[in-house]
């Protein structure tokens, strides 16, 4: 892909418009790249459109049976919204079918960096087709199927008939073979369904139902995509070279796409004292882990430091009730006063953005805590869903009093690797509601919402002032709503971010 200014594509897109053969059908399997011009701005709001979707996808798919009406209908909900194609029938979406071409190669090129982000992103990919394709008409489907050369072979009415015993018996939930279409498929692009036993074979063909025929699609795709990936990684040596593109990419890879937190509505309202109650009733795991973890050591090494710190500062605590909690905390432990003034205090006033750089830091999303930074022995940061034993997880989910039965479904979700959905079952678990209807990508955001569920809805009550709480800063930015792209200032955070890590090396 080339890079242009912002007016050069604008007329760029007059030109394309007129261009709509290059998207024949709304559906496609990415087999060739795009080769326009795309300017930076717009590289990056199509992968953060489409990585929104694409987690939508991911939560809606273990939130409801993929065929109900209720997927269906949220799932093109968010496709309207994110202005995805969404309806095959439609003439006039060429720049929707255009977003979805590109916005799917620039997410392929972030997630093919490690084994996990491709796997997730296969997954996902996958799942968006599966639904795209069952929404397609008979006859749609049927000139899809041509366009990525799948030719199947309806069989004759003659040979439906002939075979019509076997066909029924051979196919679960086949009642009227006259009224069903059948295709004549290679038994090699058919082995799921022969495995699964749910196609007739003979002589070297299975005889694949129309309403079965998604299963050998999904299958030619997921190969096709697969080795897509694998290709792009060994090209990543080359795009890595490009500064413009690599922060971007790393960037999304790791991508948070809701609130910062960096605006604290809840400064001065929280107490020092209400902590450990909070901890056990609106903390998620990961920060109940280190909390508890801090007031049994009396300290926390740097990783837990920033991460838990970052979290209190996000949830309303003072500079001032920070200096206050570290100290009489570590205090406590083999850390004297004097040592923390000149050990620890810079790195909290740092921060809280009082000194070096002066960047106000936000506290850190999911996905950062579970991509970057692994735990090592003795650290007590990270995600408990991703970086713990699952036997370790499961004792500790007893110890809160989780049910068998909902410590059996956390651990289904953290085996297929939905660490943010295990987190958000066990808010589910814990504060005993069936579904929280909306995905958990921040700690913050678990704090948040739990705090409005178990108050009904109303603020926090503020705390009178006293030594421990602060002004609040009065250049605050809004931080941005859940639907907003990021900027490129988050990759500059997340770079800056460093920087404060660096202020607590010392253990």
């Amino acid at each position: 892909m080339d890079f242009s200014s912002g007016r050069a594509r604008l007329k760029q897109a007059r030109l394309a418009g007129d261009r709509r053969e290059l998207y024949p059908h709304s559906l496609q399997f990415y087999l060739d790249p795009p080769t326009e011009n795309v300017s930076l701005v717009e590289f990056e709001s199509f992968a953060v459109d489409r990585l929104k979707l694409l987690k939508v996808v991911e939560n809606l798919g273990v939130s409801y049976v993929r065929s109900s009406d209720s997927y269906k209908t949220k799932l093109e909900a968010e496709l309207r919204k994110l202005k995805f194609p969404y309806k095959a029938l439609a003439e006039d979406d060429y720049e929707a079918r255009r977003k979805d071409h590109i916005s799917h190669f620039i997410l392929r090129l972030a997630y093919c960096q490690s084994e996990d982000l491709r796997r997730w992103f296969l997954q996902q990919e996958m799942d968006l087709l599966r639904y795209r394709f069952n929404e397609l008409s008979e006859n749609l489907r049927q000139k899809f199927l041509e366009h990525v050369n799948l030719p199947f072979e309806a069989i004759s009415e003659d040979l439906k008939n002939e075979l019509a015993n076997e066909l029924c018996t051979s196919t679960p939930g086949m009642t009227k073979v006259k009224e069903q279409m059948f295709y004549k498929v290679g038994l090699a692009d058919a082995v799921d369904l022969f495995r699964a036993r749910r196609v007739f074979i003979k002589d070297g063909f299975a005889y694949v139902p129309h309403k079965e025929i998604d299963a050998i699609v999904l299958n030619n795709y997921r190969t096709k995509l697969s080795k897509a990936l694998a290709l792009t990684a060994r090209s990543l040596p080359s795009i890595q070279s490009d500064e413009r593109l690599q922060p971007l990419l790393n960037h999304l890879s790791h991508s948070y796409v809701g609130p910062d937190y960096s605006v604290q509505k809840n400064t001065g309202k929280i107490s020092l004292e209400q902590i450990d109650a909070l901890s056990g009733k609106s903390f998620p795991l990961c920060m109940r882990q280190l909390h508890k973890a801090l007031r049994d050591n009396h300290h926390l090494r740097h990783g837990g430091r920033v991460q838990y710190g970052l979290f209190l500062k996000g949830i309303g605590l003072t500079l001032e009730q920070a200096l206050e909690f570290w100290k009489k905390e570590f205090i406590r432990g083999k850390v004297d006063a004097d040592k923390f003034d000149k050990g620890y205090a810079y790195s909290i006033r740092h921060s809280y953005g009082k000194e070096g750089k002066r960047t106000d830091y936000t506290p850190y999303s999911c996905m950062k805590i579970i991509m970057s930074n692994p735990p090592s022995q003795g650290d007590y940061h990270g995600c408990p869903f991703r970086h713990s034993d699952p036997e370790l997880l499961k004792q500790k989910l007893q110890s809160y009093k989780i049910p068998p039965s909902g410590i059996t479904q956390i651990l289904e979700l953290v085996k297929g690797m939905h660490y943010q959905l295990a987190c958000q079952k066990y808010f589910e678990l814990m504060h005993d509601v069936d579904d929280i209807g909306f995905s958990l990508n921040h700690p913050n955001q678990y704090f948040t919402e739990s705090q409005r569920l178990l108050s009904g809805g109303r603020e926090l009550k503020k705390e009178p002032s006293n030594s421990g709480n602060s002004q609040q800063k009065n250049n605050s930015q809004e931080s941005m709503n859940s639907n907003s792209a990021p900027t490129s200032s988050n990759t500059t955070a997340d770079a800056e971010l460093e920087g404060l890590e660096a202020y607590f090396t010392e253990d």
